[in-house]
């Protein structure tokens, strides 16, 4: 038997932001256990904490979605932090928690609200006209709609696209089954005092994954690409709030902050709505 906690990231009010299955001590779980475990939860992702390989790091966690594992992902690792911390997890180093991911240490600060250090983008810059051409058919979308598109990966694989309008965005159908292997993420900018929450900016998140296609509800690893992409093209402010989940019943909110050191903050409330044993 095995803890099992439900959390809620990224939104203050219950089940209206993303969900995460956290398994406690799964040092002695097989990638198979794992991955059969993350199918039979079917969220888009499940976490596994485990005792930590590095010196530096407080736990390990394996993130997996129902299609396999991923490097790294944002609501897992709040999700994972405030898991690990109300499971009795006491830090090494006060004010942080330091995760072991497979992309490497990931620092998750404490204060009124958790929040993560971006890790550093492993792909930026222009998509390749193929690759444009793909996102453009995959969403539906035409040349005059795209302000900007560009690579804003940080281990997922996104690609991160600019539109114009909000409202257009929140009302827009994508047909899913066309992403064939895309990850994409699509934001517009919401004017000063334009949104009832004074969020900035509107942002969705599309991908297929193995053998799921989907639209995600709230999406850490995203955001924190988006903020790294758009405050340094002067595309957006330091501080803001985004929204996501919107077209899908969520309301996700992203508390996003570019210090003048260079790290990018990526928080949000995260609270847990369920505990138990998982018998396995």
């Amino acid at each position: 038997m095995r803890d099992f906690r439900m959390v809620d990231v990224f939104s203050r009010v219950p089940f209206l932001g993303n969900a995460l299955a956290v398994v406690h001590d799964a040092d002695g779980l097989t990638d198979a256990d794992m991955a059969a475990i993350a199918r039979w939860t079917n969220l888009s992702e499940t976490s596994f904490l485990c005792a930590p390989t590095r010196p530096d790091a407080d736990y390990r966690v394996r993130i997996w979605t129902t299609g396999g594992e991923l490097p790294f992902a944002g609501h897992p690792t709040l999700g994972s932090a405030h898991a690990w911390l109300e499971a009795g997890g006491v830090p090494r180093e006060p004010g942080v928690v330091v995760q072991e991911c497979a992309a490497g240490p990931v620092r998750v600060r404490r204060g009124p609200l958790l929040a993560f250090e971006a890790p550093p983008l492993v792909r930026s810059g222009p998509v390749q006209p193929a690759d444009r051409d793909r996102v453009m058919a995959a969403l539906g979308l035409d040349a005059g709609e795209v302000l900007e598109m560009a690579w804003v990966d940080n281990g997922p694989g996104w690609v991160g696209v600019l539109l114009e309008d909000p409202a257009a965005l929140l009302a827009r159908r994508v047909d899913l089954g066309r992403l064939d292997g895309l990850k994409v993420g699509m934001a517009a900018r919401w004017p000063r005092g334009a949104h009832p929450d004074g969020c900035g900016l509107e942002v969705r998140a599309f991908y297929a994954d193995g053998r799921d296609a989907s639209e995600d509800p709230v999406t850490g690893s995203l955001n924190a690409g988006l903020a790294q992409w758009l405050v340094p093209a002067g595309l957006m402010p330091p501080h803001y709030l985004a929204a996501q989940g919107g077209a899908i019943g969520r309301a996700g909110r992203i508390e996003v902050t570019a210090e003048p050191s260079g790290a990018v903050l990526v928080g949000g409330a995260t609270r847990t709505l369920a505990t138990g044993s998982l018998g396995f």
